[in-house]
């Protein structure tokens, strides 16, 4: 077996996703063709529902071409014309995300699975009403694309009141999103967050939507691309991309392996056998600055980015305000091959600000080597999101070492 360095895994891994040498910044932008390079390489766009920046499918694209026209993933999701055909579908991939289109057939074995839906309420809400699937399946067929909302409308259902903290889910919402998850249908287009859902055969091209791929084989496709995104990974790396079971990925790694798709390698200080893709690339270095997403799939794995980068990271949305380390919106900073650096950042469109409230230097590393590098990403993210100004706030040890350079 084939032995290798951790530098030499981190290096695979950052070139897989697109991060190993900085993006050419042009006064335009990123060219159509430079964001659809990046969807070819990861596969899949997380999609969250915090806007305090900027929706989660946006960043991971800018992070690897810089600033880039957001109607071009819009377009490729959520328009479908013979002159613009769709691109991308969105399902529950890891978590919900856009996925190529051509890959939703890989995804039919988890329609399957889903076919009560991803929680069990959906099947308490059948027991109480059973004519309910019928009835919202009516008004999509009719109406084509219906929010929940309008499903209720149609319906002329009540909205219940709000349930909790976090959740305002009606009986319709449910069956709408059990109906989703079983693939019966899919999202048409989106309002702001809102899915507006249509019969999946009005939104899936027929030759795609007829495909039928056996669980293993599809199993197999999916581990083949989280390695090609990954570069190198464990088998739980493999496995998390998709969230797919322990059980389907080993089989799935025996038959890549086989197969000359995966090699076997022992990355030193890696406590777990690792897999290189057969079109991984190692170079030499690993330049450029990006800001990275919570979501991002460059670190949405937490145990992998703790065991690449030695940076123990954790989303602090959900922590009680006063318990935060370092902010309610975190990316962690990449620069030259490293996660040097946290930045908590927030959009504020009326003051047309990108609000630094906060920056961290990881460990003990040169705070002003780090602010002149994260300055024109900075700078750069403003200008994408058509903000004026980049406003540095007080916490953190890195704020005023930015605050000079910017």
């Amino acid at each position: 077996m084939r032995e290798m360095s951790a530098a030499m895994a981190r290096r695979a891994a950052l070139a897989a996703q697109g991060l190993a040498s900085p993006h050419t910044v042009t006064e335009r932008g990123a060219s159509t063709r430079a964001v659809q390079k990046v969807i070819e390489k990861n596969r899949l766009l997380q999609i969250d529902s915090v806007s305090v920046l900027v929706r989660a499918h946006y960043a991971p694209v800018f992070s690897r071409v810089g600033k880039y026209d957001r109607a071009v993933i819009d377009t490729a999701a959520w328009t479908d014309t013979t002159r613009r055909p769709r691109k991308l579908v969105e399902y529950w991939a890891h978590e919900a995300a856009l996925i190529p289109v051509e890959d939703w057939p890989l995804m039919r074995w988890r329609t399957e699975l889903y076919r009560d839906g991803r929680w069990g309420g959906a099947k308490s809400v059948v027991e109480r009403n059973p004519a309910l699937i019928g009835d919202v399946l009516d008004v999509i067929t009719d109406g084509g694309p219906s929010s929940a909302g309008d499903i209720e409308r149609a319906l002329e259902v009540e909205r219940p009141g709000r349930k909790g903290p976090w959740w305002d889910r009606s009986d319709i919402k449910i069956i709408a999103e059990q109906l989703f998850a079983a693939g019966v249908v899919s999202v048409a287009t989106r309002t702001g967050f809102v899915r507006h859902y249509d019969l999946s055969e009005r939104v899936i091209p027929p030759e795609i939507l007829g495909q039928r791929v056996d669980e293993a084989d599809a199993v197999r496709s999916l581990v083949a691309q989280s390695a090609a995104a990954l570069g190198i990974g464990t088998e739980p790396d493999l496995r998390d991309y998709y969230r797919l079971s322990q059980k389907q990925t080993k089989a799935a790694i025996v038959d890549l392996v086989e197969g000359g798709v995966l090699e076997p390698v022992a990355v030193r200080g890696w406590s777990t056998p690792a897999y290189l893709h057969a079109d991984a690339r190692i170079p030499r270095s690993a330049t450029g600055a990006s800001l990275l997403c919570p979501f991002d799939p460059m670190i949405f794995f937490r145990p992998r980015v703790e065991r690449i980068f030695d940076f123990h990271y954790r989303i602090e949305i959900y922590t009680p305000q006063h318990k935060r380390v370092h902010g309610y919106y975190v990316f962690p900073f990449l620069l030259d091959g490293d996660l040097v650096a946290r930045v908590d950042l927030k959009r504020d469109s009326v003051r047309s600000e990108l609000r630094v409230l906060g920056a961290f230097v990881e460990g003990d590393r040169d705070a002003r080597t780090i602010a002149a590098a994260l300055a024109p990403v900075l700078v750069e993210m403003a200008e994408w999101l058509e903000l004026e100004s980049v406003v540095v706030g007080e916490r953190g040890d890195l704020v005023s070492a930015l605050a000079s350079v910017l």
